[in-house]
Parts: structure tokens; sequence; C-alpha cells
């Protein structure tokens, strides 16, 4: 079971930016978050480090008292802490509504910074290579950044309503249907702010409304 972070450790990640998370600490405190899986330094300067999802969820947490300091190579968060955006159709987890909610702020400002420092003109209007190569994740993220609810199942396989974001055979295109129309055409409205050329289409047997997204690339 992984050990809770050290009283020190424990002061840098709640004196993390409320939004982004960014980290600031001495590189020795820094590098053991990372190692822990509850930071990661950014790839391009100035390299600064910000709080992992684990990270956010321990922040949300009461620190646990007279716990022995954690060892220097206690190994990284599991799979479980991994951010991912919500496509639609996933079961419900047990992440509270609150933590969620700051996840997923915390990564869309991720990608925008993503974008702002990828982008060979800085935009942070236009999507950028990560999020074309990623495509249905990308377009889940605006969906979900902006309060669009994701379709859901719970425990006995029952179904919500919301949006469902999925790979298409076309290049640099994902799919995005809801059964509520008024819902879909707010979707469409997201992606077009958030930088996606979208276009509305009927499926030929059922006539039922849905979305076709690309990425712009000016």
């Amino acid at each position: 079971m992984t050990r809770p972070p050290t009283a020190a450790q424990r002061r840098v990640i709640d004196a993390a930016d409320p939004v982004t998370g960014r980290l600031r600490g001495t590189e020795a405190q820094l590098a053991a978050l990372v190692k822990r899986g509850l930071a990661f330094r950014h790839p391009r300067p100035p390299h600064d480090h910000f709080l992992t999802p684990a990270g956010h969820r321990i922040r949300e947490s009461a620190p646990e008292a007279d716990e022995p300091a954690a060892p220097a190579d206690t190994p990284a968060a599991s799979a479980s802490g991994v951010f991912a955006a919500r496509i639609g159709g996933e079961e419900e987890t047990g992440v509270g509504p609150a933590v969620r909610t700051r996840e997923v702020h915390s990564a869309w400002q991720g990608l925008l910074e993503l974008r702002r420092m990828t982008n060979p003109d800085g935009s942070v209007e236009r999507p950028c290579g990560w999020e074309r190569t990623h495509l249905v994740r990308a377009a889940a993220l605006a969906l979900e950044a902006a309060g669009h609810r994701p379709a859901a199942r719970d425990s006995a396989g029952r179904e919500s309503g919301g949006y469902k974001v999925r790979a298409t055979p076309q290049p640099e295109a994902v799919a995005v249907r809801d059964p509520d129309g008024e819902a879909l055409r707010a979707c469409a409205g997201t992606l077009e702010r958030a930088g996606w050329q979208v276009s509305e289409h009927k499926e030929p047997r059922t006539g039922a409304s849905y979305l076709l997204a690309s990425p712009r690339r000016t």
C-alpha cells in the first residue's frame, strides 16, 4: 500500500496552486513527489512541476498524524491515479464531484499550457499536436471541462443520458452523440470554442443527429 507523504512533502502539496496544481519546493522535494506519482515535471521550459490527479487527491484528504517517513524508493501511484477524460459510457466511479471537477479543470489548464508551448505561434485557441493524436480523449476533455455530462453506466448496467465521444473511420474526426438534441447542440458550441470544426449529421437508418468534430489547423 502506498505510504502517505512526509510532513515536508505534505506542506509542498498543500501549498500548490489551487487551480493549476503548480508546485514550489526544492529540487529534492519535487523529485521525490515525481517518483511517488504525486507530481510531474513539465517537459518544456521553464520545467515547472504540477500535481498529478493522485497528488490532488492527497491534498483533498486530511493529513494522517504520526506516520513514519516514506522511503525514497516508494513506487509511483497506480494506474487508477492516472487522469482520463470521460468519453461517455463508462461505469460510475467512486471519485466525488468536487475532486473530479478539480481534476478536469487542472487537466484542461494543462492542455491549454501545452497548446501555448507547442503551437508554433503560441496560440491556445487552436488544438495542438497531442490533441490530433488523442482525438477522442481531447474532445472529451473539452466537453467535460465545459461542464457537459458524459453518459454513464451504473453497477446494474443501466445507462444515463449524456454525451459519448467515439473514433470514426475518417482521419482526424470524432463522432459526438447525445440523445438530447439541445445538449448535442451545446456540445457543438463548446467544441467550436475549443478550436474544433464541427458539423451536424444524421444517422441514415435511425435519423438520430450526431456531430463530426475535427481539430482546426488554422
